[in-house]
């Protein structure tokens, strides 16, 4: 493997997770996308209590994604064979904290309803 395209880490996801997990975690990545914009729209702004509501969230959003990745790449720890494992493991933990952040928003938003001014 001497150059790293698009297609080419298309096709290292695709065997990580399978072809129908990897595409379900695109389709949601892009409807959570579409929810926190529809939302911000609604709202004009960023509401503050909401936000740190759900950033209480997302230590527990790092982890899961570390432990999801694990899983699905059937590897351990003790795996972790330098410092590009370490940064990589990093990544993985600050998305899954953002994307359990936005969840977390984008749900107390759409279950409260419109931020009144």
């Amino acid at each position: 493997m001497k150059d790293l395209t698009f297609e080419t880490l298309l096709a290292v996801f695709e065997e990580i997770f399978g072809f129908g997990l990897f595409w379900a975690m695109v389709v949601a990545a892009a409807l959570g996308t579409i929810a926190f914009v529809y939302v911000l729209i609604r709202d004009r702004n960023l509401v503050s209590r909401r936000l740190v509501r759900a950033e209480l969230l997302a230590p527990v959003g790092a982890l899961a994604a570390i432990w999801f990745v694990q899983e699905m790449t059937s590897s351990g720890f003790r795996d972790i064979g330098g410092p590009v494992d370490v940064i990589v493991l990093i990544v993985i933990g600050a998305a899954g904290a953002v994307g359990l952040t936005i969840f977390a928003y984008v749900a107390q938003a759409l279950i409260g309803g419109p931020q009144r001014g």
